[in-house]
């Protein structure tokens, strides 16, 4: 009997990919960690957010470059493999999965934490328990199921933005008149600093890491090459808007720095601009913009493993399997929903160290992928554009490596070690780097599966 053919579903189009990817990103986010970036530029979060945003659109650029040139499933892992070296590509995609590994377990597990705290009758590991099954549950089931429960979620995470920004208005021209709206002062006051600012963009730059995971549903899109470039720079621009505009409003309603707990800090703004009622909703919202963005971060974290495993770096009769009656990567699925069950022993702070170390370097290989493309063009007689072959994306690696370098201490020890230990599997997978790691060729336009 015949094996089912080892491909994704290709449903998604260019709506579909850029709701998922702000689902990734949780635009609620800005408010949840509000009073930490506030804390860290002295009260100028969306100068913050807009430094981020423009950082990140140059290597958004890069990742849509890249995608259309390598239309399947992998991001940074697939581009620099065949840009650049696939032993580079090796060491990427295994820093990347510090970010994707990771970033599941830190959404299910901040969901949790607000749960707890709301109703502290109820044991911890109940939460992240049903927030694990639940997820992992509509992700198996398939990407269109996942992606219905994920636009109700969108839809009423956005309510909730929209009604934060109009009750912070409300309140800025009930207390200060309407000329508080021209005021410069959330963007720079008097506690404002350069390296505070770059500290506040590194933390603010977390916020948009889900431009770049919608690159881990290529194979799932329709016409990917013109689809995935334009998806990705609306994701971050889209996104991006939101947190500046968000973070605005708020830094209007709540000048300064000053919280009684600044990783709870708008919870304090919400119920000042809108009472104990809205101060429920907004707890509301924040939960189910945990559950929308563990949906989204899994899905991604389980195709990424698809690739590498299809790749056979990893085993690939585990990681290379696909659902033979769902068509999705079950097992990858499953072992994400596993891996989440360390929250269960971890904080948020501990877990969070993990994901910007991968994240960054991903970002700046990405954009060295597309200079090395630009040279590789160019020897084949090709003619690719100077400014958005190597300009751009070398003034992304610049500004990648400066918000990596702005991580705390204990991210790059945490990140290194990771890496180092990466090198040591790559350094078995190779025979001591004689020979390329495992690669099985397969074509740039996989085989459409029918839907099932």
């Amino acid at each position: 009997m015949d094996t089912p053919a080892q491909t994704l579903t290709r449903t998604l189009t260019l709506r579909s990919v850029v709701l998922f990817g702000l689902a990734y990103m949780t635009p609620l986010i800005v408010l949840g960690t509000f009073g930490i970036v506030a804390d860290s530029t002295g009260g100028a979060v969306p100068t913050a957010y807009l430094l981020a945003l423009l950082a990140m659109l140059f290597t958004a650029h890069s990742y849509g470059k890249m995608a259309a040139a390598h239309p399947v499933a992998g991001s940074a892992y697939t581009y620099v493999r065949r840009a650049v070296d696939s032993r580079v590509g090796f060491l990427i995609g295994w820093a990347t999965l510090l970010d994707y590994f990771f970033l599941p377990m830190v959404i299910w597990l901040i969901g949790g934490a607000y749960l707890q705290a709301q109703f502290p009758g109820v044991p911890f590991w109940v939460w992240i328990i049903g927030f694990i099954a639940l997820t992992t549950a509509l992700n198996v089931r398939g990407i269109k199921t996942a992606e219905r429960v994920n636009d109700l979620l969108m839809v009423f995470q956005v309510l909730v933005i929209g009604t934060f920004v109009l009750l912070s208005l409300r309140h800025v021209l009930e207390l200060r008149g309407a000329g508080a709206l021209a005021s410069t002062a959330p963007f720079a006051d008097h506690a404002t600093t350069l390296p505070g600012i770059s500290a506040g963009a590194a933390i603010a730059a977390y916020s948009f890491l889900g431009f770049d995971a919608v690159t881990t549903l290529t194979e799932e899109t329709v016409d990917p090459k013109r689809t995935m470039p334009r998806a990705i720079l609306l994701t971050a621009l889209i996104g991006g808007g939101i947190f500046v505009v968000v973070a605005w409003a708020t830094q209007l309603a709540h000048p300064g720095s000053a919280f009684d707990d600044p990783s709870s800090a708008a919870f304090e703004i919400a119920k000042v601009i809108g009472g104990d009622l809205f101060s429920s909703v907004f707890l509301a919202g924040l939960v189910v913009a945990q559950f929308a963005s563990g949906i989204a971060a899994q899905a991604s974290t389980s195709r990424l493993l698809y690739a590498m495993g299809r790749d056979s770096v990893l085993p690939g009769r585990v990681f290379g399997r696909i659902h033979p009656r769902y068509r999705t990567p079950a097992l990858n699925i499953l072992l994400t929903g596993a891996v989440g069950l360390i929250a269960l022993r971890l904080n948020v702070a501990t877990s969070t160290s993990f994901i910007n170390f991968g994240a960054f370097t991903a970002f700046t290989f990405v954009n060295v992928a597309v200079i090395a493309t630009y040279f590789r063009e160019r020897r084949a007689g090709g003619r690719p554009g100077l400014p958005g072959h190597v300009i751009a994306p070398a003034i992304g690696v610049v500004v990648d490596l400066w918000l990596l370098a702005h991580l705390d201490g204990k991210a790059l020890t945490l990140g290194i070690a990771w890496l180092a230990l990466g090198v040591c599997y790559l350094a078995y997978l190779t025979r001591g780097f004689r020979t390329a790691p495992p690669e099985l060729t397969f074509d740039e336009e996989p085989r459409i599966a029918e839907p099932v």
